[in-house]
């Protein structure tokens, strides 16, 4: 048995969630167009007969703008600490620019194997691959260049050849059959934040947190109420929606995957609540859990 842990860091929008949940074969991360969808770290677990890797997908390294974006870049350099090995994602389609530089000065001092991914390669033909290739190999001392497509399942299997070389322990961290160190009630309250971001456009998918207050099960179902926090009264008004309409679409799309997880029918009732400045107020970022790491 080889096992060990390796981080996932990167930019915001480079693929990272979708790319762990194509590693695992199961969603794990929620997803989305927009920049900055995961806010904690979220481990991932890969086991085979020999193999165990544990992946920590992280927060987007970014120049914050509030507390909450100090938090989130802190879980990021925090899973560089303890790990086997990084894997830097980037998105190959994108043109190397200022948050790129951002990210590779904060890892001049790094010491673990640094393992460059560049994604969604599926978009390139093979001379863009290449030329790409050539354009990032100095910027930085990686051990690995890898191009891959989280989306297509492209050289994955090549991916994950390569962590398993650098795997140190021979530990089993987690049983067969365990793929992720998230409680249900993290995964369900994602599911309804990935709907807001899906549904509503420019700073609503930011200022929003979600809180599961209740969940009770009875035989064949349960009855979940998730609490959705926004930092204004107007961000209130657009989640709820004329007459209801979008508070409905939201719970009607996060209930289908809800089901799915749980492999039981779900009552889901939503609350929008209104917690002004929520992201620069310690207080309510520890309620709300970015510190627990």
């Amino acid at each position: 048995m080889r096992s060990g842990f390796i981080s996932i860091i990167g930019r915001p929008n480079v693929g990272k969630s979708t790319l762990l949940n194509r590693l695992i074969g199961e969603k794990l991360a929620i997803t989305s167009d927009k920049p900055g969808t995961t806010r904690n770290l979220i481990q991932g677990v890969y086991t085979n007969n020999d193999t165990q890797i544990v992946f920590v997908d992280t927060p987007g390294i970014h120049k914050p703008v509030n507390k909450l974006g100090n938090k989130l870049n802190a879980q990021a350099y925090y899973s560089a600490n303890d790990v086997d090995a990084i894997m830097l994602v980037m998105d190959a389609t994108a043109p190397l620019g200022k948050g790129d530089a951002f990210v590779l000065d904060k890892m001049r001092n790094v010491t673990k194997p640094v393992i460059l991914v560049l994604n969604k390669i599926d978009k390139l033909t093979n001379e863009e691959i290449i030329k790409k290739i050539t354009e990032v190999k100095d910027i930085y001392n990686f051990s690995e260049i890898i191009p891959v497509s989280a989306k297509t399942n492209d050289n994955i299997d090549r991916l994950l050849k390569v962590i398993t070389s650098y795997l140190t322990d021979t530990v089993k961290y987690f049983p067969d059959g365990d793929i992720t160190s998230s409680t249900i009630e993290f995964r369900l309250t994602e599911l309804v934040r990935e709907k807001i971001l899906e549904l509503t456009t420019d700073e609503v998918p930011h200022s929003v947190t979600c809180l599961l207050s209740d969940m009770v099960e009875e035989n064949n179902s349960y009855n979940i109420y998730i609490d959705i926090i926004v930092d204004r009264e107007s961000l209130k008004k657009i989640i709820i929606g004329k007459k209801g309409a979008m508070l409905k679409e939201i719970g009607s799309r996060a209930r289908v995957d809800m089901e799915e997880l749980l492999g039981k029918s779900v009552y889901l009732e939503l609350y929008v609540k209104t917690l002004r400045k929520w992201r620069d107020k310690e207080k309510y970022l520890n309620e709300l859990g970015f510190n627990d790491f």
